[in-house]
């Protein structure tokens, strides 16, 4: 169990952690080839890189292409391990600017937003609210997403760390700390340095507190590219291909039942990010998923049947598709280590807090550490509707995540 005091000082620090780091731009980009994507993610890292200092870890290392590693040193008699955490914020939504609210005793009705009126989060909108009544609640102030994924999971790392520096009676051994850019453009892991990783990381990028998940998406990216024929549309007879109206095809053609907004549980599907249509060119920027890659090849098949079709039923249109898998579902290398996942549910249930297995309908950089042979479980945070204006995130949240973290270092404990 943890003492009064500890427990006290987890709460403040990490709240006055979280509400600061959020405050900081860190949108990532996902049309830039830069890594990190966007300089402004920088600005944190530079943050966290004093701060580590501070907290008096050693072999502290800011690079270039947008990590922060650094290195508490433990007792003997435990096995080192990892935590990770990424810096940016999603492209999706507004992040410049983000001014975080902090609404004490939350009494389970409705939270108005003073940038946007219009803008309401209530337990209609997102039932959870109902489990955190009395709670202190933060949200954003209705113009720009809250940054809960992830600078929770940052906020909760750096304050473990606080905790043992503020107290150094607390058992623990080498923790190895990295803090990533880009995952919410899926490059989170380019170019990491393997040198610096343990045999087995834990990411804190989950979302409902007790959620533990060793199983994700398998995920690809897809880009179409179509090329039509301009013509001057008075003379256009026989000669225009209509770029915007082939796209319009396209995406017509697309399963309904495969959308997000239509799948749940263990249902893949398509999802279009972006277009860019003229008469001339047109883009679509997608993303497919599904537990199971085997269901992701048939999708990609089927677009480039459908893409082969299009060309067909448009003599001279030509429809180019450019496949990148993102990351894998970690299920079968984490079923081969059930030590670290036992370490994890252990730890979980020692904050006081009921342990959530299930699959996580996304990715995180723990999905692709695991396919190259890091195995790395993935921790709530306590964030909730990410990627959206009313995202949101419970105090208890914050702290139950720290004192799972603090619990994880006493149970790496050898035998």
């Amino acid at each position: 169990m943890l003492s009064t005091d500890i427990l006290s000082f987890i709460k403040h620090d990490v709240l006055e952690r979280f509400t600061r780091y959020v405050s900081v731009s860190t949108g990532s980009d996902p049309l830039s080839t830069e890594k990190p994507s966007t300089a402004r993610q920088h600005d944190l890292l530079k943050v966290l890189a004093s701060e580590l200092t501070q907290l008096r870890l050693v072999d502290i290392t800011h690079t270039p292409n947008g990590f922060v590693y650094a290195t508490l040193p433990g007792s003997e008699g435990y096995i080192p391990f990892g935590l990770m955490a990424h810096v940016d914020t999603s492209p999706d939504q507004e992040g410049e600017g983000v001014a975080p609210l902090v609404r004490e005793r939350y009494n389970g009705g409705a939270l108005r937003f003073p940038d946007d009126p219009e803008l309401t989060l209530s337990p209609e909108d997102s039932p959870q609210l109902r489990d955190f009544i009395g709670d202190t609640i933060i949200t954003a102030s209705g113009k720009t997403l809250l940054g809960a994924d992830d600078k929770a999971g940052v906020a909760e790392i750096m304050t473990a760390l606080a905790v043992l520096h503020r107290f150094p009676d607390l058992p623990h051994g080498t923790i190895e700390v990295c803090f990533t850019s880009d995952e919410e453009v899926g490059r989170g892991v380019d170019g990491i340095d393997t040198a610096r990783l343990p045999a087995h990381i834990y990411t804190m990028d989950g979302g409902y507190p007790g959620e533990l998940q060793t199983e994700c998406f398998d995920a690809y990216s897809v880009t179409v590219k179509i090329l039509g024929r301009g013509v001057h549309p008075g003379y256009a007879y026989g000669k225009m291909i209509n770029a915007a109206l082939v796209v319009n095809k396209f995406i017509s053609a697309l399963p309904e039942r495969e959308r997000p907004e239509t799948t749940r549980s263990r249902e893949g599907f398509f999802h279009i990010s972006e277009i860019e249509a003229n008469n001339e060119r047109a883009e679509i920027r997608m993303i497919v998923r599904d537990f199971e890659n085997s269901q992701n090849l048939k999708r990609i098949q089927h677009l480039h049947e459908l893409a082969a079709k299009l060309e067909g039923e448009h003599p001279g249109a030509v429809i180019e598709l450019a496949v990148v898998h993102q990351y894998e579902n970690m299920r079968e290398t984490l079923a081969q280590h059930p030590e670290i996942v036992e370490r994890a549910v252990r730890a979980i249930e020692d904050a006081g807090v009921t342990v959530r297995r299930h699959p996580i309908r996304g990715g995180t950089d723990g999905s692709r550490l695991t396919a190259m042979g890091y195995p790395s479980p993935n921790i709530f945070a306590g964030g909730m509707m990410f990627h959206s204006r009313r995202e949101w995130i419970a105090l208890s949240g914050l702290s139950q995540a720290v004192q799972t973290i603090l619990h994880l270092a006493r149970h790496h404990r050898v035998g």
